[in-house]
């Protein structure tokens, strides 16, 4: 019995813009065929288990054959399996969707089509530019820009386009840009037209470069302007200069910021600093690995106490069942392990303000504790048990996890190192992270608190900023106030 391939949009690159069907589709795919311009991000859902296929293609570089796509498509859907076909943009328009579709439909092949948000639409929006405009712009028309120069004759009608009354959104036609100028001029165009090119649309390093038909190849080429980039010509393109809201609802753009925590917990971080527009390297340094544990009756302690999310988290997966805290007083290392315990409906009876054992033993001074068990990492400081046996308490150790180096590619670590911050939100993502890229000189460091603070000094390195709030979002501000008070240039 065949499978069946789904035709997926992935958007213009913002991994906001996926849609819900995406990612549902993601989640349970067993193949995943992926072009090179999809969100970051995008692949982090997919199953495990799940094969990943690139057939990205880029101009000037290598290529996937369009042949080879087809073949894989039609393996894998005959041997019964789930395929995404996932493309960025919408499959509908200029992504060959269409032939693919074709081609499944001649084989017998039961396929589904999801669109996407395309980036004729989304570029421009995210530079303060609609498409249509009442009483300036009433149609619009999607052109290609990548036509090969080389073809004896164009297949576009320039002539038509130029006299087109609307708003023209050229695909992909950065390097023919003086040429698409110079046709619509010769074809009736004013020179005064005009134009906005946006780069990178939605994604972080946005930029839009505007001008008109005369001075618009010129004001691309001193910019630097590179591929992808949407050109869109017509009166709409002035009111970019009005409209735009990407950077100042933005206080990261043009940051690059490192994460380098484990990568199942790097994606809401990740998606928060991205969000407020920075470009997010993903440099996990560590990962957190289950230990094989047997949860003793809670019920006969009086103190429970849990050092950290990750231990929240780990403890759930054993007991699954709040009712089980019910006996014992829960006292938590910090707002961060308050928050993730109350994700499970359960509040801590004592939080300290400091994410630090020292600041929990000083919290539970005043409270009687004749048995305790502490649940925590399998490498951590003794701080609170010794602190609680020195008063007479019985303690046990309940050891849930351990945190491992990640292994790290060269890639992500000099982009880490070149990035403007890189953040680190435990001690050990501090140790093996500079184990693993040489040093922590480059970027400036960001602790979520005190404990990793101290880790960063052990290495000879001070911290630049430290989170007021022991969390991921107390992290998120207090990087975001230093953005604002340093003004630090985006990493190049």
């Amino acid at each position: 019995m065949s499978g069946v391939v789904y035709l997926v949009g992935a958007g213009p690159g913002d991994p906001g813009l996926l849609t819900t069907r995406a990612l549902e589709l993601l989640a349970s795919a067993d193949v995943v065929i992926h072009d090179r311009l999809i969100p970051a991000g995008a692949l982090d859902g997919v199953r495990p288990d799940a094969e990943l296929l690139y057939v990205g293609k880029e101009g000037g570089g290598e290529q996937v054959p369009q042949d080879e796509t087809n073949r894989l498509l039609l393996e894998h859907a005959r041997a019964g399996r789930s395929v995404v076909r996932l493309k960025g943009g919408d499959p509908f328009v200029f992504g060959r969707g269409g032939e693919e579709a074709q081609l499944l439909r001649a084989a017998g092949i039961r396929y589904e089509v999801v669109p996407g948000v395309t980036a004729g639409v989304a570029a421009p929006a995210y530079a303060g530019v609609p498409v249509t405009q009442r009483e300036v712009a009433s149609a619009v028309a999607f052109v290609t820009g990548h036509e090969d120069p080389a073809k004896p004759e164009t297949a576009l009608d320039w002539p038509a386009l130029a006299a087109f009354p609307g708003t023209l959104v050229f695909y992909m036609g950065v390097r023919a840009l003086p040429r698409i100028a110079e046709r619509l001029v010769a074809g009736g165009r004013p020179e005064s037209e005009p134009v906005v090119i946006v780069e990178r649309g939605t994604l972080p390093g946005q930029r839009a470069v505007h001008g008109t038909l005369a001075t618009i190849a010129e004001r691309a080429a001193q910019a630097g302007v590179r591929p992808p980039s949407i050109t869109l010509v017509g009166p709409v393109a002035a009111l970019g200069d009005e409209l735009a809201w990407l950077e100042a609802a933005r206080p990261l753009a043009g940051r690059r910021v490192a994460v380098t925590r484990a990568r199942a917990q790097a994606s809401a971080l990740a998606a928060r600093l991205r969000a407020l527009g920075a470009e997010v390297v993903e440099a996990p340094a560590i990962r957190v690995e289950a230990l094989s544990v047997t949860v003793p009756d809670l019920h006969a302690y009086e103190l429970l106490c849990l050092t950290s999310p990750n231990g929240v988290h780990r403890l759930f997966e054993e007991v699954r069942d709040a009712r089980a805290l019910a006996g014992p007083r829960i006292a938590v290392i910090g707002p961060g392990t308050a928050r993730a315990l109350r994700e499970h409906g359960v509040e801590a009876d004592v939080v300290p303000e400091r994410s630090v054992a020292e600041s929990l033993v000083e919290a539970l001074r005043g409270v009687p504790v004749r048995r305790a068990l502490i649940a925590r990492a399998e490498e951590a400081r003794d701080v609170l048990p010794d602190a609680l046996r020195e008063r007479g308490a019985e303690v046990e150790i309940l050891e849930l996890y351990r945190t491992v180096a990640e292994p790290l590619d060269a890639v992500a670590r000099d982009a880490a190192l070149g990035a403007d911050y890189a953040t680190f939100t435990s001690a050990s993502s501090v140790r093996f992270f500079a184990e693993a890229a040489g040093g922590l000189e480059g970027p400036r460091l960001v602790s979520i608190g005190p404990a990793t603070s101290a880790e960063l000094r052990r290495l000879g390195a001070e911290p630049d900023v430290e989170a007021a709030e022991h969390t991921p979002e107390g992290l998120v501000a207090a990087l975001v106030a230093d953005a604002g008070r340093t003004g630090a240039p985006a990493a190049s």
